[in-house]
């Protein structure tokens, strides 16, 4: 049976001190993982990934994004996550600097962590194998990657474009 193509935004926001806001997931996916904010795209309403973003930004987090607030820092597409989906992610980076800790959502509680705390936190693997490294180097452009999740559980990875600032 084919795999389902789940389509979503994940935010990446930082506070004043450039620590970034995380979720440790309450819910599948990524269950007791910590990773950024965000959601699926309502497909069927034909809704843009930058419209996703601004919503999830708004339902999880109370804030109010337009477009311009968000910059495009990555795409990856996911081959066969976890053995039940194929993926496509849309990463934006938030150019407002959060103030606050965000409440505790039904989708998990939010922390703030340096860039350095990243080692030792519960990620998701393909999050701390390529995702974050791309994230960080590409900070400011836009990098696109592909990740073919094989089912011995590795992972093979192409960087498919790539530009920093």
């Amino acid at each position: 049976m084919p795999l389902p193509y789940q389509i979503a935004t994940l935010l990446y926001c930082f506070n004043e001190r450039d620590d970034i806001l995380l979720l440790e997931r309450a819910q599948e996916p990524n269950l007791g993982l910590w990773s950024p904010p965000g959601g699926k795209l309502k497909q069927e309403a034909g809704e843009s990934p930058f419209a996703c973003a601004c919503r999830e930004a708004h339902e999880e987090l109370a804030i109010e994004l337009e477009p311009r607030d968000l910059h495009l820092t990555g795409l990856i597409s996911e081959h066969g996550y976890q053995g039940q989906a194929h993926w496509l992610m849309f990463l934006f980076e938030v150019k407002k600097r959060l103030h606050e800790l965000p409440a505790p959502i039904r989708e998990g509680r939010f922390a703030f962590f340096n860039r350095t705390q990243l080692a030792e936190l519960a990620l998701p693997r393909t999050d701390r194998e390529q995702i974050w490294p791309l994230f960080w180097r590409h900070r400011g452009g836009f990098f696109a990657a592909h990740c073919h999740c094989l089912a011995n559980g590795q992972n093979s990875w192409t960087l498919e474009q790539g530009s920093a600032v």
